[in-house]
Formats: C-alpha cells, structure tokens, sequence
C-alpha cells in the first residue's frame, strides 16, 4: 500500500469518525426539538387557561363599574324624589301640584326598574365572581403542574443537551483535520440527505439510498485509497469487511 493510497484510508476513517458525531447530533437534535414542541405545549395551553381568566375577571370588573353606575343613579334619583316632595309642599295651584305628583311618580318608576335591574346584575356579579374565584384555584394548580412537568423535562433534557455540546465539539475538532473543502463537500452532502453523508456500501448497494452501485465502482471502493460518491444520493462511500464469527 502506496502512501497515498495509506493517506486516503485515514481520510475515510477520520470521514467515518466525523459521520457518527453527525448522526448522534442529528438524533441529540431531533430529540431536544421534540421536547422543546413539548414545553411549547404546555406554555401555550397554560397561556389560554390564564386568557380565559383574564377575560372573566374584565367581565367581572364591568359588572361591578355597571353596578356602581346603576347605585349612583339611583342616590341621583332618590335626591330628585326628596326635592320633588319639598316642590310640592310649596306648589299653590293644583295643576302645578299634579304636574309635581307625574314627576315624583315617573322618578320612582324609574328608580323601580333600576333597582330590578340592580339586582340582576348583582345576581350575574356575584355569580361571576364564583367563576373567577374557581378559576384563580385552576390556574394556580395548573401553573404549578406545568413548572412541575418543564422542570421534569429540563432534568431529563439537561444530559442530552451536555451529550450534544460534546458531538458538535468533537465535530469541530475532527473537521479542522480534514480539508476545508472536504469539510464543506462533507455538511453539503449532510444537509442534502438529512444528515447522511458517509455510508457503507455493501452488496454492491449503498446502503445511504439502497440503489446498486455499478459493479466497477464497487471493486474501487473496496480496493479503497480514493473517495467514491455514490452516483444515485452523492454520499461518500466505503466498504468494511464483514468478520466471520466463529
């Protein structure tokens, strides 16, 4: 074996080194995107459980603002009344006095049906301030339970994410061994083919996009001492002797 030949092989071994962080940090990867679509989960459903509170408690704060419009207007009224009757002691004519009495009556009609409508609203207040009572009790258990279940997932995420910093050093430090332009053809070809850029051939097959290979170009690839793509997916390729096992 020539020492280009020799050189090459190393190539091929250092490329095959490089390929296994490759894939262990596409697998890190999917792994932790996956958990952060989780988490993603629970922040938006507690978001919405906290927007539904919100939203009653505004409805809430109406309710009571509508309440004290209603019991101011009728303060207003009951004064209008009070002065009314002090009107009419002082009326001389009688039609003056029933103009006065039609004032009085019209006043505490309206006074009646503000109170119905008082109380019916107080009726629909107290009722929502249950709803939001109950649903204060919901939203803290529910934030509780989802820091709980993010706490959870960080424990168990935090030594993948340390097993990942290590594959994308160990990245780096093969990649600065290689040739920058066969670091380049190797992430081109990793991004092409999701991750996959080395592969073994094995029954004149790659084994990256499982088509035949031309019988020549299997012959050189397992002489070895050159690079070889597969003509079908571009993957670099090699070829590894099976061990009999006796």
């Amino acid at each position: 074996m020539n020492d280009d030949t020799s050189k090459q092989n190393q190539t091929i071994e250092t490329l095959i080194k490089l390929q296994e962080a490759e894939t262990e940090i596409i697998r890190l990867e999917g792994i932790l995107e996956k958990i952060g679509k989780e988490k993603h989960k629970l922040d938006k459903r507690l978001k919405q459980s906290e927007s539904t509170l919100n939203e009653d408690k505004d409805k809430t704060r109406k309710l009571v603002s509508n309440c004290r419009d209603i019991e101011n207007e009728i303060k207003l009224l009951d004064d209008r009344i009070v002065k009314s009757n002090e009107k009419l002691r002082m009326v001389k004519t009688n039609k003056e006095y029933q103009l006065g009495l039609r004032e009085v009556d019209d006043t505490k009609k309206r006074k009646d049906a503000l109170e119905t409508e008082l109380l019916e609203l107080l009726d629909e207040t107290e009722k929502m301030e249950n709803i939001v009572q109950e649903a204060e009790k919901e939203f803290k258990l529910l934030e509780s339970q989802i820091l709980s279940e993010k706490e959870d997932i960080e424990k168990k995420t935090s030594a993948d994410r340390e097993l990942l910093d290590e594959y994308l050093e160990r990245r780096v430090e093969i990649g600065d061994t290689l040739d920058p332009a066969l670091m380049n053809r190797f992430l081109k070809i990793s991004k092409m083919n999701q991750g996959l850029s080395v592969v073994q051939v094995k029954n004149e097959a790659c084994m990256g996009c499982f088509m035949n290979i031309p019988p020549q170009l299997y012959i050189e690839v397992q002489r070895g001492g050159t690079l070889i793509s597969c003509p079908q997916c571009s993957r670099i390729l090699y070829f590894k002797k099976e061990t009999d096992s006796a």
